[in-house]
């Protein structure tokens, strides 16, 4: 259900750019981290677990403690296993290998995803949201490349789609914009 080989999106850019954001389809860490302060900035600050849906290289968990949050019990999923091995041993939490559209979740306060639906197809994006909703106690944040555009590897999404999924959800909505062009954060809170 993605809209690209994921396994081989993955290895092709960790072979040209290593275990780096660009490895992961970053432009850059600066990138990433912006995108990560746009997540983080949407948890309450009462927070107490979260878990990464898709986390790459575990570098949301390194973010996290950048910014004071030591305390914040982290779980992170990943399908693919060069990404479990490397997020595990970067952040020595726990990690699991899991399909999140087909396993089993486990339960935490929030779900966040940085990137993961990018090359998802609209139903499995759907899908995954639905999922990460249900599985956590308080709700789900998330980025999203907005738009119609239509791309081979990109999956553009539209607000209006999103804000009608959390309405079926019983979720209340919240957009952030406007850090970059089609570029918007998203959670669906409890």
């Amino acid at each position: 259900m993605n809209r690209v080989d994921n396994e081989h999106f993955y290895h092709v850019g960790i072979l040209d750019h290593g275990y780096t954001p660009q490895g992961l389809r970053w432009h850059s860490r600066e990138s990433q981290e912006v995108r990560f302060h746009q997540l983080v900035s949407l948890l309450p600050l009462d927070t107490q677990s979260i878990v990464d849906a898709g986390c790459g290289f575990g570098d949301l968990c390194g973010y996290i403690r950048t910014q004071g949050k030591h305390t914040l019990s982290y779980i992170g999923l990943d399908a693919l296993d060069v990404m479990v091995d490397e997020a595990a041993f970067r952040t020595k939490e726990t990690i699991y290998q899991c399909d999140i559209l087909s396993d089993p979740l486990p339960e935490a306060e929030f779900y966040l995803c940085s990137g993961a639906l990018n090359i998802l197809t609209r139903n499995a994006t759907t899908l995954f949201l639905q999922r990460c909703y249900h599985a956590s106690t308080r709700g789900v944040i998330f980025n999203f490349l907005e738009g119609t555009k239509q791309s081979k590897t990109f999956n553009y999404l539209q607000a209006s789609s999103l804000q009608k999924l959390g309405d079926k959800l019983g979720a209340r909505v919240v957009f952030r914009r406007h850090y970059y062009d089609n570029d918007c954060t998203a959670a669906f809170y409890k």
